[in-house]
């Protein structure tokens, strides 16, 4: 019979710091424990599944632990250099990052800033880390005026270009991300280069629009995706999963506009798609609540899946096995920062024939794609064990 894995990523979903936190600034962090905090969140079907008997997760005292969880669990912790989206998701694809992406804290270096700049015909205005809803309000009114495009860069790996859509149209922003990662490459190969567009009237009124679009490094070696489609079978990304992977190992793909039209689109794909893996990220966690450090806007994101969650389980077959997990932390209630934070990874697995297991802490993401590959049989080539 057919097979079809669903593989789910609530990004920036964190489950609490890791061991190696204190390195990269994020030590006490919780992207869970905040979202608890909060009135709004509410995960009962989640906590059916077993992920409040995850390691860590139930000594938060949030909730009993389920007695007859249906589903098998585990935390996973990241075996990469970085707490990114790349990164993650890489992992999770069996990947595992040794060296860290590049980072620019006193933002990029003048030869690539002027090269950029010779091939788009533009200069560059603030060049610093920024808060991204910030950058726009206080550039804005100079980008519209001179034509001069925002670039901005975080904690992660990222080479930002904000441009006011009237001013630089969406296509034409679409290609000065393209001149720049051809330029970021090698030394400089950031982990993506994300457009940015925004709309508004000026004086501080600016808002980004969902047109944002990353152009990633291609991974440097064969992924769980690359596998599974040198077996024969394919890969349905959903939301930005094409972009993360430069497109390498994707078979088809729809972007999407937040957690719900996510949630849609992968409705439609298990109504139509029957074999293969079904690949989706929910962004809104990490993009409109955890940067912007809105506990309860992400405990209500979290809500909302919960509630969507049964529609998905509903139009599994026995075939199939649903893996949730996310790709780092981006805790909302830590103030020190507005970047991702370092922290385990919640997996948890449900299917027809998936036992009810506590798989414990795992020492890699990877054990998911390796677990994605031994479900359908796929030959890996990756690194990571099997939770099977």
């Amino acid at each position: 019979m057919p097979k079809r894995v669903i593989l789910i990523v609530m990004d920036s979903f964190g489950i609490g710091a890791e061991p190696d936190a204190d390195k990269f600034g994020d030590l006490g962090t919780n992207t869970l424990k905040s979202c608890i905090s909060s009135k709004y969140f509410k995960a009962d079907n989640l906590k059916k599944l077993g992920f409040f008997n995850i390691d860590g997760v139930k000594d938060l005292k949030y909730t009993d632990e389920e007695e007859n969880p249906i589903g098998a669990f585990a935390r996973m912790q990241e075996a990469s250099m970085g707490k990114d989206t790349t990164i993650g998701h890489w992992e999770i694809a069996g990947l595992i990052s040794k060296d860290p992406l590049p980072v620019y804290p006193d933002g990029f270096p003048a030869d690539v800033l002027d090269e950029f700049s010779k091939k788009t015909g533009r200069g560059v205005l603030c060049n610093k880390p920024y808060s991204g809803t910030t950058v726009i309000n206080e550039y804005g009114d100079e980008h519209v005026k001179t034509g001069d495009l925002i670039v901005y860069t975080s904690a992660d790996s990222v080479f930002q270009i904000a441009a006011h859509e009237d001013v630089v149209p969406l296509e034409t922003l679409y290609e000065y991300c393209k001149i720049a990662r051809e330029i970021l490459k090698g030394k400089h190969g950031v982990g993506r280069v994300i457009a940015r567009p925004f709309v508004g009237k000026g004086n501080g009124n600016y808002v980004r629009t969902s047109n944002r679009h990353d152009f990633s490094l291609v991974p440097p070696r064969d992924t769980m995706l690359d596998n599974i489609i040198s077996a024969g079978k394919k890969v349905y990304a959903v939301g930005k999963i094409k972009d993360i992977f430069a497109g390498k190992g994707i078979s088809e793909y729809v972007y999407t506009t937040g957690n719900e039209d996510g949630v849609n689109k992968t409705l439609e794909y298990l109504d139509t798609v029957k074999e293969g893996l079904i690949f989706t990220n929910l962004v809104d966690y990490d993009m409109l609540y955890g940067h912007r450090r809105d506990i309860d806007g992400y405990a209500k994101a979290v809500a909302y899946f919960d509630e969507r969650l049964p529609e998905i389980m509903d139009k599994m077959t026995d075939e199939d096995i649903l893996i949730i997990t996310a790709d780092h932390g981006c805790d909302p209630g830590y103030t020190k920062t507005t970047d991702h934070t370092r922290e385990y990874v919640p997996c948890i697995m449900y299917g027809t024939d998936v036992e009810s297991v506590n798989y414990g802490t795992r020492k890699t993401f990877a054990d998911m794609g390796a677990t994605v590959l031994d479900y359908l049989g796929v030959p890996s080539t990756i690194q990571g064990k099997s939770l099977l």
